[in-house]
């Protein structure tokens, strides 16, 4: 791993005490080029997370705080007309920034939803029949709450399909927590840590290019392939994964590769970031979701039903 990216993980672990996994997994689908969905009771870092990564990458960063009112314009941006200069001009939303936070995304109607999918999946937005670019790198982290459903509307499966992965923020220990509360300092206090910028947007592309050289064995990808095509298989879920899932644990276990200074993908790799590429894309039956299961213990299970290669 180059010695910026394994001192911005360092950064980030300082900050915030207990996160070491998610940290990891979130610069991991930075480096992948994908985009993350976080999920957490309220007041455990989600946006905190996300602030720290955004001052320590630089670049430009933008958050929005999704509520029922909003439209698909305050997202991408509209066009106005300019009296003065008698024409129209466009006025460029929040989208335009190279780390976008959309807090609580799940309490936005769906059609408000949708105006990501296009810029999550093509990195372009369209305004008023004329289509944008979106700068590079552009990154979108969304934070949604597991246990408060009023006001809500759930995410659909084509947009839960966008995110590379899907992390699950819990409760630290009792220790992680005891240190959180020791190195609390009020807002406004001479003391407050400011976060400054230790990786450059040039540095994230350079990564990024080095995806390429990560060499993946003919057996991961029958590894890879297999695992995809198990969970359509199995009577336990109503839908499995994707094409474009595959692609998600491929391009994450590279970078995962990456993190671990390695130019190689082990199957380890793989089954560290199976789970939370695959957790929200799968659809549990009726069934299993009365027993108390989740896709994360149907992961595991199909996982340990294939032979690991060598």
């Amino acid at each position: 791993m180059t010695r910026y990216v394994e001192r911005l993980i360092k950064e980030m672990e300082k900050e915030l005490v207990g996160q070491q996994q998610n940290i990891r997994l979130l610069v991991a689908a930075l480096l992948a080029g994908g985009h993350v969905l976080l999920e957490g009771v309220p007041g455990i870092g989600k946006t905190k997370m996300v602030r720290t990564l955004s001052g320590l990458i630089g670049g430009e960063s933008r958050r929005v705080q999704f509520t029922p009112d909003m439209m698909p314009s305050d997202i991408i941006g509209h066009v106005v007309f300019n009296m003065q200069q008698n024409q129209f001009e466009t006025v460029r939303g929040p989208v335009f920034s190279n780390l976008l936070l959309a807090d609580e995304i799940n309490r936005t109607p769906p059609k408000t939803q949708a105006a990501l999918l296009e810029a999550m999946e093509e990195k372009q937005v369209t305004i008023h029949g004329v289509t944008y670019p979106l700068p590079d790198p552009f990154f979108v982290v969304a934070t949604q709450n597991p246990i408060e459903y009023e006001g809500t509307y759930v995410l659909p499966e084509a947009q839960l399909d966008r995110f590379l992965f899907k992390l699950h923020v819990k409760y630290p220990s009792h220790e992680e927590e005891k240190q959180i509360l020791a190195q609390h300092v009020p807002y406004g206090g001479e003391s407050a840590p400011k976060t400054e910028q230790l990786v450059g947007l040039n540095e994230i592309l350079a990564a990024r290019q080095k995806l390429g050289e990560v060499v993946v064995e003919e057996s991961i990808l029958d590894y890879i392939t297999t695992l995809i095509r198990k969970t359509r298989e199995t009577k336990r879920l109503l839908l499995g994964a994707s094409s474009r899932a595959g692609i998600a644990i491929l391009m994450a276990s590279k970078a995962w590769a990456l993190l671990d200074d390695r130019m190689y993908v082990t199957p380890d790799d793989v089954k560290i970031v199976a789970r939370p590429a695959l957790r929200h894309r799968l659809i549990l039956s009726p069934q299993v979701e009365l027993e108390g299961g989740t896709s994360d213990h149907i992961i595991d299970e199909t996982l340990a039903a294939i032979p690991v290669p060598r």
